[in-house]
């Protein structure tokens, strides 16, 4: 039997059904020259945009058939139509083999993910490796394909740079392939169906955020006080904003906490992609909990009116970023995906890096847009020390080949340079801080005390002999118990990620404005309080941890200078004991302290303890062996994309979201469950209003909570297991946020801070 393939002069063939506004349907030829040209403008900046073209001509040639052209017109079964364009590929681009099968891999994967180069030996293959793909069957496109398509020529671009480490700058590079194909691919058929936002890139220009928070700042600094902490925030300042115009490349910003650091590095950030024709921002923060806080601040300094769009995106869901396969035209728009699109994108370091070794293509589709950016890391001393290896390769190949900058931002610089002994570290990093030992000095308005062991007991009552003080644990559990410990309740209140965001916001307005009007506040908190919470207490007391946790605390001690001196006390619990993965950390700082007992937190002691831990933990810097997977493999180019991305994970623990109806707010919650339900705007959306009403907690607690009856999930096929609602409330207490008792989970809850 001969399958029918239409006349093309007769009949074209069509990438996707009748959109409902007029019944017309999508030519293939107009949805592949469309995409071609998207992802070739999205490389065009790094010299691969004839690559951009002949994947986006490609990626669909296997629609030229009747076997898809039948599924459009109603029949449902499933046909392989990516697999055609990639076999073409292979064939069509062999001469260039040091790109023609990273095209392969891009165009058989830009619905399922990129796989990996062969069948795994151990059977953990969720998709079909490349090879096994293109062996087929599948089915042949018609030739009619090549009156219609004009594939172009492809080129290394001359400035591209594989020499440092061939196999990884390869697989990097087809992640970044497969990422304008598949942005090109969603934007085109977004476009096609009217979905497009109205105000998608209708964004203020660089100059002209740049120019307001200009005047933004000096606003600030004309209103700010003679004392000598905003005499030093106005002095670096000034300094780093005329380091913008410096060549791209690594940079540190190395400032104590409290010296400005947010504001001051979006400024050089601005100013800098100005400079360089750099098209966005990407400020990464290492915790969820301060992401809507920073962008507020982002927002505030740059002046956004009702008339902007809103150009800073938050991308932090706690929600699963699912694929939907099998599925073809509207469905495509009902995947919540972010493709940070925009002037300034705020961003977590799970969700910046994770995306980095990605394959799905949810989580890949941005990846071009942080190429000819500007990267801040804000806290960089927080990066996950299991990763920190393929972290750090990632960005040194952003800025060998991908036109970025990156700015490491932190009172207590990570010795990740190649001079700082770190093996296959950066290269070459440029400070943009004026004297950072000297502004240590300026700026050192705390004295550390090593207090040694206090029991629960002997912590409450020094906690509650103090007016004014906070309290870092290292654990939820520690946290909660001690709250509920303190014999004086009047101001005590407590902080933890078993809060949602909005309540923890609300605690934190709580304390400042106790701290402003000198009332008693006793503030007991994991360590989310540490980064990028703006809080300036007299006396800190912090359970024994790693040196750059403890500078952290230390941050929240007289931060603005009011008192002489501010305390920080450092002791261990026998009760609230150092987490597993905290202990050698731990020790290191303890080996340190020994050694610069008279100042533990200078910047030579904080050098030492970093350089220590780096040299304790060895292979452990690359934990799953991430680096490894890929060495090798630049001849063959056989990358294992799905094992790398399954493998790669920031933190070891999951966590799974669960809303809660948080009652000031419980109406608004219960009506996005509802408009989840009724399909009242696109779940990605809904997912963010919600995020504000989460809390993360393990899979083995949820699981029990779903259990109990607890909590239950919204039913919608399309959602499966995604959205979890707390339906038993009196587990939720405006004290101490959502409670779960068995004893087995408190191990996996140190993890979860």
């Amino acid at each position: 039997m001969v399958a029918f393939i239409p006349d093309a002069a007769e009949e074209p063939y069509f990438a996707h059904s009748a959109r409902e506004s007029d019944g017309e349907w999508h030519r293939l030829k107009d949805h592949l020259e469309a995409t071609g040209q998207k992802a070739a403008r999205f490389l065009a900046d790094v010299g691969w945009q004839d690559v951009g073209r002949a994947i986006g001509l490609l990626h669909d040639i296997g629609k030229y058939t009747a076997e898809f052209q039948d599924r459009l017109k109603g029949s449902h079964k499933q046909v392989n139509h990516s697999t055609a364009g990639a076999e073409i590929a292979s064939r069509h681009y062999g001469d260039q083999a040091a790109v023609a099968k990273l095209m392969a891999f891009c165009i058989a994967g830009h619905h399922a993910g990129l796989a990996n180069g062969k069948r795994l030996a151990n059977g953990r293959n969720g998709l079909a490796s490349l090879e096994d793909r293109l062996k087929g069957p599948f089915p042949q496109p018609d030739p009619a394909w090549q009156r219609e398509i004009a594939l172009p020529r492809v080129a290394v671009p001359p400035d591209f740079d594989c020499t440092a480490t061939p196999d990884f700058t390869l697989a990097f590079l087809c992640r970044m392939f497969f990422s304008a194909l598949v942005d090109a691919d969603f934007l085109d058929t977004e476009a096609w169906y009217g979905k497009k936002g109205a105000n998608r890139g209708q964004h203020p220009s660089m100059r002209e955020l740049s120019s307001r928070l200009d005047r933004h700042l000096d606003r600030k600094l004309a209103c700010a006080s003679t004392s000598e902490v905003d005499a030093v925030r106005a002095s670096v300042l000034k300094h780093v904003r005329g380091k913008a115009d410096a060549e791209r490349g690594v940079f540190t910003l190395t400032v104590p906490t409290g010296g400005g650091k947010t504001l001051t590095s979006l400024a050089f950030a601005l100013r800098h992609a100005l400079a360089h024709d750099l098209d966005r921002v990407v400020y990464v923060l290492p915790f969820t909990t301060i992401i809507e806080q920073t962008a507020k601040v982002f927002r505030d300094a740059l002046g956004e009116d009702n008339n902007d769009v809103d150009f800073v995106v938050e991308h932090h869901s706690a929600f699963d970023e699912r694929e939907v396969r099998g599925r073809e035209s509207q469905d495509k728009l009902k995947l919540a995906m972010e493709n940070w699109d925009a002037p300034v994108v705020v961003t977590t370091t799970v969700q910046f890096f994770e995306s980095l070794f990605a394959n799905r293509p949810s989580r890949c589709r941005k990846l071009h847009n942080i190429a000819n950016s500007v990267v801040v890391l804000d806290e960089a001393q927080a990066l996950p020390h299991g990763v920190l290896r393929p972290c750090v390769a990632a960005m040194a190949e952003l800025a060998r080949n991908w036109r970025t900058s990156l700015v490491l931002c932190t009172a207590t610089q990570p010795a990740l340079a190649q001079a700082d002994g770190f093996e296959d570290g950066f290269g070459k990093t440029t400070e943009l801080a004026p004297d950072p030992k000297g502004l240590y000095g300026k700026l050192k308005r705390t004295r550390v005390h090593n207090e040694g062991e206090f029991d629960d007991d002997e912590l409450t009552a020094r906690l509650a002999d103090e007016r004014q003080v906070l309290c870092i644990v290292n654990t939820r559990r520690h946290a909660r118990e001690l709250f509920l410990a303190l014999p004086d309740r009047d101001g005590a209140v407590h902080l933890t990620t078993a809060m949602c965001a909005q309540h923890r916001r609300e605690r934190l307005d709580i304390v400042r404005q106790r701290l402003d009007d000198s009332k008693p506040v006793r503030l007991v908190a994991t360590s989310l309080v540490e980064a990028g919470v703006d809080v300036d207490f007299p006396v800190v007391w912090r359970a024994m941890a790693g040196l750059e946790s403890i500078a952290q605390a230390a941050g929240r001690c007289n931060r603005e200078g009011r008192h002489p001196v501010g305390h920080v006390h450092v002791f261990t619990s026998p009760e609230g004991k150092t987490p597993r993965e905290m202990r050698p950390l731990a020790d290191a700082a303890r080996r340190t302290w020994r050694k610069h007992g008279d100042d533990p937190l200078s910047l030579s002691a904080l050098d030492d303890y970093f350089r220590e831990v780096y040299w304790v933990k060895g292979e452990e810097l690359d934990s799953k062996r991430i680096l490894a997977m890929t060495k090798g493999r630049e001849d063959t180019r056989d990358f294992p994309f799905e094992r790398v991305a399954r493998e790669f994970r920031v933190i070891s623990t999951s966590a799974l979201p669960v809303i809660v109806p948080y009652k000031p707010y419980k109406e608004t919650v219960c009506q996005l469950v509802c408009d989840l339900l009724n399909h009242v705007q696109p779940p990605g959306a809904i997912a963010r209003k919600l995020q504000p009403y989460v809390v993360a907690v393990p899979p083995e607690a949820r699981a029990q909570l779903v259990d109990a009856g607890a909590v239950q999930f919204v039913r919608a096929a399309e959602f499966d297991e995604q959205f979890a609602v707390l339906e038993n409330e009196s587990l939720y207490s405006c004290d101490v946020g959502l409670t779960w008792t068995d004893p087995t989970f408190r191990e996996a809850e140190s993890l979860l801070l």
